[in-house]
């Protein structure tokens, strides 16, 4: 078997020899408090970002791109794998986040700007996300690096994400719906690995944010709130 398969085992071991009774309560159900939609990178510890080891506190999603529709005959649906925590357990948070640095957004930028080869799956999740982020294109603020233009269009994808959330008649109208960002890049501080709130329920204005929830204000900011003259900090 490979040597990584092998780690992982071994790893594995050690996960299994924590007290096996934390999955008494659940063996049967789960009552997930939130559910996750993060971008697939091995980067972005999922569960780990939010310091929780515990089985069934939260139902984590991955793909490229933290997408939370899927095209179908009758039009975008939510994604079957974001609905069912919403409708078969009783959560009541989504959070979907990004991350800085995102390699589906990198990629989806250059396949905008530039002639990029990608498989047909890769290529199939990219066009999911074509969409709006050419539309981001035209208002980004001018000069800005590649990099920061990424680091935007981070922003800017996870606030179409939320809205697709928010706007879905099959959500539950009582689900709270969070888009953050995960930094390791120190783009929004010098502590990495930080999660940073910057929308909810589709209310981006970071003011507004912050008086609303002043418990985590120190939490909530944004690199980007487009249709406002950028700050030397965003840009």
């Amino acid at each position: 078997m490979h040597e990584t398969v092998v780690e992982m085992l071994a790893r594995n071991a050690e996960h299994a020899e924590i007290d096996d009774a934390r999955f008494d309560d659940i063996q049967n159900t789960q009552f997930p408090d939130a559910v996750t939609i993060c971008c697939s990178d091995s980067r972005v510890l999922q569960n780990d970002m939010w310091g929780n080891d515990v089985p069934g506190e939260i139902f984590t999603v991955g793909n490229i791109g933290n997408r939370v529709t899927q095209p179908t005959s009758m039009g975008h649906l939510v994604s079957g794998d974001v609905m069912f925590p919403l409708w078969n357990t009783d959560t009541e948070v989504a959070v979907v986040v990004g991350h800085t640095g995102c390699g589906a957004v990198t990629t989806a930028f250059q396949y905008l700007t530039e002639d990029v080869i990608q498989p047909r799956g890769v290529k199939y999740c990219l066009e999911q996300l074509k969409p709006h982020l050419e539309e981001a294109l035209s208002v980004l603020p001018e000069d800005l690096s590649d990099v920061a233009a990424i680091n935007h269009l981070v922003e800017y994808n996870v606030d179409h994400q939320v809205s697709r959330l928010v706007g879905s008649e099959d959500v539950p109208e009582d689900v709270t719906v969070v888009g953050a960002v995960y930094d390791f890049q120190d783009v929004y501080s010098d502590r990495r690995g930080k999660v940073h709130v910057i929308n909810v329920d589709g209310e981006t204005d970071v003011a507004t944010l912050r008086d609303e929830n002043p418990d985590v204000a120190d939490r909530i900011g944004r690199r980007w709130e487009y249709g406002r003259t950028p700050t030397a900090e965003q840009t």
